[in-house]
């Protein structure tokens, strides 16, 4: 069990220090170590400083992608991510698919900084127990092919995102949007077509 925890701890500070070199050679040295790290093959992507993530066994991503400053991707033992090829992440993007939940982000997808995909959320009806103990709900988001989620955006669980959808800056997706839909808001509604 110590040998274990030992183990666990050099590979978070391994993480911690690669994540955080910077230039060309920081990128290629994170791609040469996340290739490893991960349960899928890739090959020219760019990870920028502070990239980090949880659970790698269960994160698949694939090839010709940018991950900006300070990128999350959280998956855990009962959760599962997978991303697609051609994907921009700007800075400060968290996936989150902690607990049981999944999340599938498809190919040509941008994706503004700060925003937040969250597959699963708190448990919180029975009013006699403390949320923070009723643990987590179940849940999970699907992105498909060349969707645009612009800079702030909140994308909730059980979410479907058409493809060739935009979610406009600031919006809290809680519902799914159709192939094509302009969304904007709190929580998000059509404000246009792309086709129209």
């Amino acid at each position: 069990m110590i040998f274990v925890n030992f183990a666990r701890e050099i590979k978070e500070w391994v993480d911690y220090f690669i994540a955080r070199i910077p230039g060309k050679l920081g990128n290629s040295l994170r791609n040469f170590y996340f290739k490893r790290r991960f349960s899928s093959k890739f090959k020219n992507n760019r990870f920028e400083t502070g990239f980090r993530f949880e659970y790698p066994k269960n994160i698949k991503i694939k090839s010709n992608s940018f991950y900006g400053l300070n990128c999350k991707i959280y998956a855990s033992e009962t959760s599962s991510i997978e991303i697609g090829s051609n994907i921009s992440f700007n800075s400060n993007v968290m996936i989150n698919a902690r607990g049981i939940g999944k999340i599938i982000i498809g190919n040509n997808v941008l994706i503004g900084p700060n925003v937040v995909i969250r597959s699963n959320n708190h448990d919180y009806q029975d009013i006699e127990v403390p949320i923070i103990k009723q643990g987590m709900t179940k849940g999970q988001i699907i992105i498909n092919d060349d969707v645009w989620i612009s800079s702030n955006c909140v994308i909730l669980q059980d979410c479907t995102i058409g493809k060739g959808a935009i979610v406009a800056a600031g919006a809290v997706v809680t519902k799914d949007v159709e192939p094509y839909a302009i969304v904007g808001g709190v929580p998000a509604k059509i404000i246009g077509m792309r086709n129209a």
